[in-house]
């Protein structure tokens, strides 16, 4: 089988309503995948004005705003009208992203027709509960989980770091590694600004500790609040920039009055914001691969991150960043004071990451997974 012989539909809870990680990622698939000549449908839910444009033909599944997340849609169900489309479509491969409501009759759909299936998994969604108050829920979560990935025949993740994890939690026998690439024409080091650092008000020699990503809860920001705090108490002088919006930005710009809030950020903007950082400080431990991390490694910048999914696979130990065990913010802000205090070392960390970020090429990465459809679909076929 060859890939222009792949007709895939992809189930997404979030394909490009919300920009994130997950559906970045799924976009750069999908555009590879057509430029290869395979057939894709895509099926998730739609708004009317959505964070960035589809790559693909996007088909809109039902759905409703997610109470306290209004940003975020809870998809309803495979409509006779989609089952309609879906036959009409004939895809030889399902893919689902998302192990909702919809995933999950999706699923039921493949089963029901032979279909392969394979899931991609981009977010540890059992680690939310602990963001929530709602820890105890955790091994229930964990077991439906693992009901819906072993109804497929194969799980992709982004990292080894979180495929290792899932084969703990029994999962799925057959988990493997669909990484993740970066932009050069975006990343570089050479980004960097001081004018623009300037103009936010950032003197010559001041220290950037930078914050990227959507600002929610189970990104750590009561963790990379807990650590400014403690960093304040110290002789140390720096400045704390954030990229990126969300529904907890009141309450971050709270904790942290001194941050400068620069808000969204796409492109070149995004390209010279995180350049413009001094060292990306990344408290998460819900990232299954950690975009976040791998863009600053491309920028030329040393992490501070959780030893978490993703960030393991990522960041080695001393070498471009450090990692510290999740929630202690006292060792966070020990590993921030060694960056501030160091300029040889951020530089040294920093040049090491930048030079590991070019093993992530897109293409080759994408046609790992392509590989992976084609191999699945023999298997089902012998």
């Amino acid at each position: 089988m060859q890939i222009d012989e792949l007709r895939i539909a992809l189930f997404s809870g979030n394909y490009n309503y919300v920009r994130d990680g997950a559906n970045k990622a799924l976009n750069q698939l999908v555009g590879y995948l057509l430029n290869k000549g395979a057939k894709v449908r895509i099926y998730s839910p739609t708004i009317s004005k959505p964070a960035f444009r589809a790559t693909g033909e996007l088909i809109s599944i039902p759905s409703f705003a997610i109470p306290g997340r209004e940003e975020y849609r809870f998809p309803l169900a495979i409509t006779p009208h989609i089952k309609r489309n879906l036959s009409e479509f004939n895809p030889n491969i399902v893919h689902t992203s998302s192990p909702d409501l919809v995933g999950h009759r999706a699923v039921t759909w493949a089963r029901s027709r032979a279909l392969p299936i394979l899931s991609s998994v981009h977010t540890r969604f059992d680690s939310y509960a602990h963001y929530y108050g709602m820890g105890f829920i955790e091994p229930l979560m964990i077991t439906l989980l693992r009901r819906y990935y072993q109804r497929c025949d194969a799980l992709v993740v982004p990292s080894e770091s979180m495929a290792t994890i899932l084969r703990e939690q029994k999962m799925h026998d057959d988990i493997s590694i669909w990484s993740r690439g970066i932009d050069r024409e975006i990343f570089d080091p050479s980004k960097r600004s001081d004018a623009w650092r300037a103009s936010l008000g950032i003197k010559e020699g001041d220290i950037v500790i930078g914050f990227l990503g959507r600002l929610v809860m189970e990104k750590g920001l009561d963790i990379f609040a807990k650590t400014i705090e403690k960093l304040r108490s110290g002789p140390h002088k720096f400045k704390i920039l954030v990229i990126g919006k969300g529904p907890a930005k009141n309450w971050f710009a709270q904790k942290i009055p001194e941050a400068i809030f620069v808000g969204f950020q796409s492109g070149s903007d995004l390209g010279r914001a995180v350049a413009s950082m001094d060292i990306l400080f990344n408290p998460s431990i819900t990232e299954t691969f950690g975009n976040v991390t791998l863009e600053a490694m491309a920028s030329g910048v040393p992490i501070v991150a959780a030893r978490a999914a993703g960030s393991v696979s990522l960041v080695v130990d001393n070498h471009n960043g450090m990692l510290i065990t999740p929630g202690k913010a006292q060792k966070f802000a020990h590993a921030l004071e060694n960056y501030i205090e160091n300029p040889a070392l951020r530089d040294t960390h920093g040049r090491a990451g930048e030079a590991l970020s070019r093993t992530y090429d897109w293409d080759n990465i994408n046609q790992v997974l392509a590989d992976k459809y084609i191999k699945i679909i023999s298997a089902r076929n012998r």
